[in-house]
């Protein structure tokens, strides 16, 4: 069973935080280590789109379990729900990526959890 509708392949900021703030969905940020350390979303798993290209598979916490892709902007990661539904997991991606999370005030930390920036 889906959680996601075929048809249904972009989230707003506002729906992924509460698809992924249950932990129901995984929020997958596929941005670059360097963006990545610099702010994410709180909880937010990490595979860059380039290792996701490669054939990485999910880190484990993610498999098994619908996908939201999330990238700086929302290009990246609209490429990685489509990979990720041609391998059968349930995917989609959020629209602007963390640009728009951020203008829609989400949160976002740093490594240390603290305020983060998107890079």
């Amino acid at each position: 069973m889906f959680l996601f509708r075929r048809s249904q392949t972009r989230l707003t900021p506002q729906q992924a935080h509460a698809r992924t703030a249950d932990g129901t969905a995984v929020l997958l940020d596929v941005r670059e280590t360097p963006e990545w350390r610099a702010g994410r979303a709180p909880g937010a798993l990490h595979l860059p789109l380039t290792r996701l290209l490669a054939g990485a598979a999910l880190p484990e916490s993610a498999q098994g379990r619908p996908v939201v892709a999330i990238c700086r902007s929302g290009h990246r990661s609209q490429r990685a729900a489509t990979l990720l539904d041609a391998r059968g997991i349930d995917a989609v991606d959020v629209t602007g990526g963390m640009n728009a999370w951020t203008a829609a005030g989400l949160p976002v930390v740093d490594e240390d959890g603290q305020g983060g920036r998107i890079a």
